[in-house]
Formats: structure tokens, sequence, C-alpha cells
């Protein structure tokens, strides 16, 4: 029997509801730079999904951050086990349709990557897709999905095959875009039922990638966040010493760190006041805790570690400024949440960044590396309060309209729920409307 699928309120007062039994997938699930996975999967939930998540790692405890992670991680399934049991998993798929195993098999083989190495770690790619593809059969779900298009998307591509439930996943890049051959891309998005990418720039990528016949599935969803959550900073008019920066974000060379600390050096003595947070943790955290003592900037840097997303929200409460001077981005969240405090961000020109923050607008934008046009970022917004104040307001009040996890995760439902229709939602599923006569 076809499911019946229900794109507007059940009820006059009842929440929107969807119909399909969702399973989201990922290799570590849930970790502290997850939290964009966890609100949307809550989303979901809250419009009346059965949306499970799985994984194939237990995360530690020190990738977890607050009770909200806490009791996503007790819900999660995890996937791997002893090797017995992987393989009766794999024995009944195989029972079950030796046409379907062995295709997948093949699949496998296809989309390996190169050398000793690459063969091994699809093998273990393989092993687990059985482990994922006997869950979705046993607990009866309807569709798979996966974040990013690297290793969790190349599991879910073989669950899928080895099951016959449908796949879908959200594509963020950059960094699978500089390796998108290896990681297979092009037949990722050919089998997907559809693609929920991050940004306007990354669906470029993908239909660069894919065939022109695929750029119908390729759809835009943004990662959002809950302005509720966050306190409207912009509203705030007391004068104080002290100017902070905050910066959250994982520890990486690749977000700047270390050119965000030479601009620091560069204004410390025009703004004495001024102090960096660091929120995040990451490879790279030893080598900027060294920059910041070889220019003596431990007066003007903290470094926090990992946060919570309570956490986050009480830091950017206390900020003024918020600086994300990355060499490469999607659409980073850490801007999403800034701007819903009400802050003024300063960022780079790379990737989606310029698609949420509108220079000159909401904050301003520089070019990636550059540490003289940084720091008179940061000097221009620190001597203009009011300026600082507008920007913040017009960012909060663009975050609320485009980005708040609430109607993204609706968007991301329709989708989720004309799997197998022939409904054109177009690239930027539409909300769905309410009925006549219901507020």
């Amino acid at each position: 029997m076809k499911r019946s699928k229900k794109l507007r309120p059940t009820s006059a007062d009842g929440p929107e509801t969807f119909g399909r039994r969702v399973l989201y997938f990922a290799m570590e699930y849930p970790r502290a730079t997850d939290t964009f996975i966890q609100r949307e999967i809550s989303g979901l939930r809250d419009l009346g999904m059965e949306v499970e998540s799985s994984s194939v790692h237990r995360p530690g405890d020190e990738h977890i951050v607050g009770d909200e992670q806490r009791q996503e991680r007790d819900r999660t399934t995890y996937v791997s086990g002893s090797v017995p049991a992987m393989l009766l998993a794999h024995l009944g798929l195989l029972v079950r349709s030796p046409k379907r195993y062995l295709a997948t098999l093949a699949l496998a083989r296809e989309t390996s990557r190169a050398g000793i190495i690459g063969h091994a770690k699809q093998l273990q790619y393989v092993f687990g897709a059985g482990a994922l593809a006997a869950l979705l059969r046993r607990k009866k779900f309807d569709h798979l999905h996966s974040h990013f298009g690297d290793v969790s998307t190349s599991v879910a591509m073989l669950a899928s095959s080895f099951s016959g439930v449908p796949f879908s996943f959200t594509l963020h890049g950059p960094g699978v875009f500089f390796d998108a051959h290896t990681w297979r891309l092009d037949e990722k998005i050919e089998r997907a039922r559809f693609v929920s990418c991050i940004s306007w720039f990354c669906r470029s990528q993908a239909q660069l990638l894919s065939s022109e016949a695929s750029a119908a599935k390729l759809h835009i969803v943004h990662c959002g966040v809950d302005p509720a959550r966050y306190v409207d900073r912009a509203t705030d008019t007391a004068n104080r010493d002290q100017l902070r920066l905050a910066f959250v974000a994982r520890l990486d060379h690749v977000k700047g760190v270390t050119v965000l600390l030479d601009a620091l050096d560069r204004v410390r003595d025009s703004i004495p006041g001024i102090h960096l947070d660091l929120a995040g943790d990451g490879p790279g955290r030893e080598a900027f805790e060294r920059r910041v003592s070889d220019l003596a900037l431990d007066n003007h840097v903290t470094f926090h570690g990992y946060v919570s997303q309570t956490e986050v929200a009480e830091l950017l409460a206390t900020s003024d400024l918020f600086v994300l001077p990355s060499f490469a981005e999607g659409v980073p969240v850490g801007l999403m949440e800034a701007q819903a405090s009400g802050l003024p961000v300063i960022a780079t020109r790379v990737g989606g960044v310029s698609e949420l923050v509108i220079d000159g607008t909401t904050g301003l934008l520089c070019a990636p590396g550059d540490v003289e046009g940084l720091a008179k970022s940061i000097a221009t917004l620190a001597a203009d309060p009011e300026l600082r104040r507008s920007m913040g307001a017009a960012g909060r009040e663009r975050v609320g309209r485009e980005f708040a996890s609430a109607a993204e995760a609706t968007r991301l439902a329709s989708l989720f729920n004309c799997v197998g229709e022939t409904v054109n939602l177009g690239i930027r599923p539409a909300l769905p409307t309410v009925a006549d006569g219901q507020a």
C-alpha cells in the first residue's frame, strides 16, 4: 500500500507532520562539532517525523559537551559489532537477495579508492554497510540520510544498495570538493534520491561534478540555528572598557587562526582593551598557543576548548564582534550563531560565506590570508559602536529569515516526504502553506 504524505497540518491546532521513517547515519556521532546535525534531527522530530540516528563509532566523553549531546548519544544505535555478528548480517543479505548483494560488491569495487590502503578502507565500508543495511531492514526504515560526502556517504550508498532503502545526503564542502573524484561524488549524486546542498556555492560544485539530468535533485537547505537560543546582543548599548572578539570553530589551519592572531597583534596597541575568545579545539591548538606566547598575547587571548551550544550562546552574549578568517568554508554555523546573537561579523570571501554575510550590511568581508585587511576591519568596527549595532541587528534579522533551523527542517522534511514522487519542490523547497481557516 502506498504511504500517504501530509504536507499540510493534520488539524487546526496540530503540528505539521510528515510520514517517513528516516535513519540518519554518521561514522562517529554525536560530537562537539555535530551540533548542527543534532538541531536538524531535533527539528524533524518536532515535525512529527520518526527519525533515529545511527553511527559506527560511539564517541568518547571528550567529544560530548552538555546534556543534549549525552542524551543524543544514548539514543543513537551503533552498528559496529563483533566480526561474527557482521558476517551474519552479510549472510542474511546474501540469502535474501543474491543479485542485489553481488551488485553492491561490484559497486564497492568500482567506487573504491586506489591503492592497497584505499581497497582496505573500502572493505571496512562494505562490512559497516552490511550491518547498517541489516538495521534498515530490521527496523523497517523508509529512508537513509547522511551528512557530508565522504566516508559516511560511501557507507550509506552501499547500505542503500544492499537493502534497497533509498538514501540521500547533505553536501557541505569545501574539503570534499578538493578530492571529489576520490570520493566519487559523481556516483553518489547519481544514486541519491536527492542531495541537500547547504548553499548555492555547494550546489554549483555538485552541478559541476554530476550530469545535467541530476540538477533537479540538487536542492538548497541551509544548516540552521534557533534564533531564540541567543541573546540579542544588538540591543546592548552598555559602554565597556574591553572589546571582546569571539571565534567559534575548529582550531585548524584552514580556519585562519594564525592570520587572526597576527591581526590581533597589529591592533592591540591602538585598542588596548581588546580580547579574543577562542571556542573550539582541534589539531592546531598547541601551535596556536605557542603563537600566542611568541607574540606576547597571553593577556589578550583565552582558549576555551570545546563548549556546548548553551555555552556558545553565553560566550556570544558577552562579545562585541565575531571573527572567522577561514581559507575555505561552506556556510559556517558559527557565523549564523554570531549573527543570531546580534553581533557584527568579519569573515573572508570564500565558499558560501557571502551568501550569509552581506558586506557592509551585516558585517565586513576581507580577502583570505590578508592580515592587514583583517586588522583594518577589526579597527573599523572597534571604533564605531553604532555601526556594530546596526550590522548586528541586520544580521539577526537575516538569520531569522533565511537560516532558522525550524524552517530549514520543514524544507528538508518536504524532500524526505516526496522521495519517489514526481513532485517539483524547486531548488529551494518552499515552506508548506497553511490550509484555509488555519492559523
